[in-house]
């Protein structure tokens, strides 16, 4: 009955606690600067059950604990059939396969890899140190998807990446940032599109506050999403909220999931089924 009344996976949500003395702060971070002060993962459920959401994809937040991805192995640990957790290693550290294979058993389904949290410097090769592409390797073994949070600009090396490990899954996360800055360029989407030519990547329809218009009702971004879903098809896109961020000033959680549930008119009722829930079932809930 559960199941029935709260059908639908959020892909993408961040939580932390207020409590830092038990899950520490990475290095130059206070309790100061938790935005907001406190989002655990119950506060997350009181705000996504009321619209269908029974399962949600935890994601490591890098500005706030970095690495250590024990608040959200604690939330699995507390409701393991609720939340699969999309992690996050270093790959410049050694065998970064074998922490990745230790935490499959965890509930970490993915990692989140980004050039954000390098060095300017690093960033131009940031795909290519020899721990990431053991991350990759991995991947391909155990099913751990590698979670791309990227530009448009760094599509080319993800297309890259994606040619020498076909087998290993892959998901970009907010559309590559595409309208972050209000303009959606069709370059930068024909950049997207070229991806689906790898059967295992997949894009999360996601983090509508930060893209377009960035206020609901996002309708805005309805002919990228369409365009998306005629090149992926609908089995390899899957809905997110990216809350907090997104039920923060004038955007809800409710505009969110309510772009697909209930406004995108060329989805049939399977397509919406493989967007709210099986895609993300398929990619992170498989164990």
């Amino acid at each position: 009955a559960a199941e029935q009344d709260l059908p639908w996976i959020d892909a993408h949500s961040h939580i932390w606690p207020a409590e830092t003395d038990k899950f520490p702060l990475v290095a130059g971070q206070t309790k100061k600067d938790l935005n907001p002060p406190s989002f655990t993962d119950d506060e997350l459920m009181a705000i996504a059950q009321p619209e269908g959401v029974g399962r949600v994809v935890l994601i490591q937040h890098s500005v706030y604990h970095l690495f250590d991805n024990s608040y959200l192995i604690d939330a699995v640990r507390r409701h393991p059939q609720r939340f699969r957790i999309q992690g996050m290693v270093d790959d410049h550290q050694p065998r970064p396969g074998e922490a990745m294979k230790k935490l499959l058993s965890q509930g970490v389904t993915g990692f989140r890899i980004t050039p954000f949290i390098r060095k300017p410097e690093e960033r131009p090769q940031w795909l290519e140190t020899p721990g990431m592409v053991e991350m990759w390797k991995t991947g391909a073994a155990t099913r751990q998807a590698m979670c791309l949070l990227i530009n448009a600009a760094d599509l080319t090396a993800t297309d890259q990446m994606c040619s020498r490990h076909p087998e290993t899954p892959v998901v970009i996360d907010h559309f590559a940032r595409i309208g972050v800055d209000g303009q959606m360029r069709d370059s930068e989407i024909a950049s997207l599109c070229r991806l689906a030519r790898h059967k295992h990547t997949h894009v999360k329809v996601s983090a509508f506050y930060a893209l377009g218009q960035k206020k609901p009702p996002h309708d805005e971004l309805i002919p990228m999403i369409k365009r998306l879903y005629e090149t992926f098809g609908p089995e390899r896109l899957m809905w997110a909220s990216d809350s907090p961020y997104q039920i923060q000033g004038v955007n809800n959680y409710r505009a969110s999931i309510s772009l697909v549930r209930d406004r995108l008119d060329f989805l049939s009722k399977a397509d919406r089924e493989w967007l709210l829930r099986k895609t993300a079932e398929r990619v992170f809930f498989y164990t």
